[in-house]
């Protein structure tokens, strides 16, 4: 069976690319892996924030959209994006931390039998942080020249968490289609697993047919993408959604993984990646982030679209 190995990436909205950089570096401590622009929109920045290697499963992606509405929270949408810290005792030094930088927050609380800490950056993006103490799974290895000190600092992607109108609906795609498993379930919420499991391959999917569908803007979450090995397990995946009916994208080359984009029964985004070629094939492992990359059907364009970017403070 072709299996999806995991979270690969998580892709959000930003109002502003220069707070964002400011905050996911200098306040959560996350690594700018790769300084580029939206491919399908070459105005705006699109930037990605990862581990010291800019390992799949690690990664948070923006979307820059000056001038978008704030969201509409509500169904049909990516609720919540947790990521992943070595401890318990991490979540209470994130939360004098979050004190300290006034970075608005919950409680520390359980999820599924791990301690875990919601909070939100200036956008208003639902963020929560999620304890590995009592995890096993995929690794990631923190960024050594951050902010942060490493005992404490995120490193990779973990359990997202779903609201949808027709929990039946994605409970048959997720295990009849992408072959996920029901783990556990806890009061509303369900949790489903692939692969190895554990945090960084998780889903929690919550019915919620009260409230209209989510009207995204800047702080939502745009999609989330899965992991598959490698160019051939990503034509099984465009063979077997492809049978599904659903709307997808078929092929499409992303330079620094390739992917295959399908909208399931409740309209949610998802997206399966594969794991290479990876950020450090246009850049030194040593200079990630640092310069606008750009992939090489765009490199030609370089001086018009850096004439349009705001400059960022890396």
């Amino acid at each position: 069976m072709n299996q999806l190995l995991g979270l690969h990436h998580i892709s959000l909205v930003t109002s502003s690319a220069k707070r964002n950089v400011a905050f996911y570096t200098k306040v959560l401590g996350m690594r700018l892996v790769k300084k580029t622009v939206n491919q399908d929109d070459i105005s705006v920045y699109h930037l990605f924030y990862a581990d010291q290697k800019g390992s799949p499963g690690t990664d948070l992606t923006f979307f820059e959209f000056p001038g978008t509405q704030p969201t509409r929270k509500g169904t049909n949408s990516i609720s919540r994006v947790s990521l992943r810290v070595p401890a318990d005792r991490s979540l209470a030094f994130w939360a004098r931390r979050f004190d300290a930088l006034h970075v608005a927050h919950r409680e520390i609380t359980m999820l599924f039998g791990h301690k875990a800490l919601e909070f939100e950056d200036f956008d208003g993006t639902p963020l929560r942080l999620i304890s590995d103490e009592k995890n096993a799974g995929i690794p990631g290895i923190p960024w050594t020249n951050g902010p942060v000190p490493v005992e404490h600092a995120i490193y990779g992607l973990g359990t997202v968490t779903l609201t949808v109108s027709r929990l039946e609906l994605i409970r048959t795609f997720l295990q009849d289609v992408l072959h996920f498993r029901e783990a556990a379930r806890e009061g509303e919420d369900t949790l489903f697993e692939v692969g190895e499991g554990g945090h960084g391959a998780q889903l929690i999917v919550r019915e919620d047919t009260a409230h209209a569908p989510e009207m995204p803007g800047y702080g939502s979450v745009h999609h989330l993408a899965w992991r598959v090995a490698d160019r051939d397990a990503l034509d099984e995946w465009i063979g077997t959604i492809g049978k599904t009916g659903l709307p997808n994208s078929g092929f499409v080359d992303r330079f620094y993984f390739q992917s295959l984009y399908v909208r399931e029964f409740n309209g949610i985004l998802f997206e399966f990646a594969t794991d290479g070629p990876g950020f450090a094939t246009d850049e030194k492992e040593s200079e990630l982030g640092q310069t606008l990359s750009l992939p090489p059907f765009l490199e030609d364009r370089r001086a018009f679209i850096e004439e349009r970017l705001e400059p960022l403070d890396i």
